[in-house]
């Protein structure tokens, strides 16, 4: 009787994440691909980097932007240097004389959120009308911010979440990462194309300065370290439900590097999996709890599969679905990003996916952590 119910709600899970998926294969392709309009852009911007002891990565990102085809009159930049104890201020000091405009944040008292701070302050010494926000380790191609303003211009909306994919990979570990990240930007495009804007990711972001400041900018999502980029698309979203956009061009995407270790990445995903206790959304909650439901039911039948032959064939015929499943969402994101060839990894990912979801669902909503040496949470 204990094996026929579980089965039944492994079966009911399973059934339901398989919807989700197919409904999210569905979002992504609601998107068109953008090609840029030959069109002349006039919106003033200005683009912002929170930067932490990024020495090493601050010099490419730099010129990468200061290469722009959008008119340079039209932009600027600015790098707000969040403590750094490298020597990430005086590279940035010697593009002075080239506009880049260089803010030192000085908090005497700790904050959870530097990040938010930093932005926020950046934004109130921002020219431009749309702000643009990227990371400090991060490449993008010439017609990068164009792309998006041309996209921001022609749909005039409110909020854009743009491509963001890890590049010059080093080993396999860091192809795998690749794939599972192109699978989050991948969800995130497909739920604004559901009309259900859920995740986006900071490193390449555009929204009206205006309308920042009209939602009260981070006020209330301040306490925690993640979620400049989220839950901020949430407080837009509740007020302009049809004024946020994907934009799907592969000139827009904005390229960084995977973690090194598991320990980076397992720090990273926490902090990303800590901004969730903020969603507010209840069918976000919803959907959220009951995929992380579906991966531990998925584990519980792995591990039940050594004492039962029932529950080996149930896991196989679960695993073999999760897969297909998948594989048609993946299959498109990988297309577009044309990375096709990670997808011999998703067998062995769409595995190990359900052991990480399962522990980051609870370990990042609980505790502290470390990220670029102070303790969060």
């Amino acid at each position: 009787m204990a094996i026929t119910i579980s089965i039944i709600i492994g079966a009911l899970l399973t059934l339901f994440y398989v919807s989700m998926v197919l409904f999210f294969r569905r979002g992504w392709m609601n998107i068109p691909e953008y090609k840029i309009l030959p069109r002349e852009c006039n919106t003033t911007v200005s683009i912002i980097i929170a930067a932490r002891n990024e020495e090493k990565n601050i010099a490419s990102t730099i010129n990468d932007i200061l290469s722009q085809s959008y008119p340079k009159h039209l932009f600027e930049l600015i790098i707000v240097d969040d403590h750094s104890t490298d020597n990430t201020a005086n590279i940035v000091e010697n593009y002075a004389s080239e506009g880049v405009k260089l803010i030192s944040l000085r908090e005497s008292n700790a904050l959870n959120s530097y990040k938010k701070k930093a932005i926020a302050e950046a934004i109130t010494n921002a020219k431009g009308d749309l702000i643009v926000t990227t990371d400090a380790d991060c490449n993008m191609g010439t017609k990068w911010l164009e792309t998006i303003v041309s996209f921001y211009e022609a749909n005039d909306l409110k909020f854009v979440s743009s491509p963001v994919s890890y590049f010059k990979e080093q080993s396999r570990f860091e192809e795998l990462q690749t794939l599972e990240f192109l699978f989050l930007i991948g969800l995130g495009a497909a739920g604004i194309g559901n009309k259900m804007p859920s995740t986006c990711n900071g490193a390449n972001l555009a929204y009206r300065k205006d309308v920042f400041m009209e939602v009260g900018g981070f006020k209330g999502i301040d306490d925690l370290a993640s979620g400049d980029d989220e839950l901020l698309l949430h407080k837009v979203a509740e007020k302009y439900p049809n004024k946020i956009g994907f934009c799907k061009s592969t000139d827009a995407v904005v390229y960084t590097l995977a973690k090194e270790n598991l320990k980076e990445f397992i720090s990273q995903r926490r902090r990303w999996a800590s901004k969730s206790v903020k969603y507010k959304d209840k069918k976000i909650v919803v959907m959220a709890i009951s995929i992380w439901l579906f991966n531990l039911s998925f584990l519980f039948n792995f591990v039940a599969s050594f004492f039962s032959i029932v529950f080996l064939k149930f896991f196989l015929a679960q695993y073999i679905v999760k897969v297909l499943a998948e594989l048609s969402l993946l299959s498109k994101i990988t297309s577009f990003n044309k990375r096709n060839s990670l997808l011999k990894y998703l067998p062995v990912l769409s595995f190990l996916h359900v052991v990480y979801i399962v522990y980051i669902g609870i370990a990042g909503n609980s505790g502290k952590y470390n990220w670029k040496g102070r303790m969060v949470r």
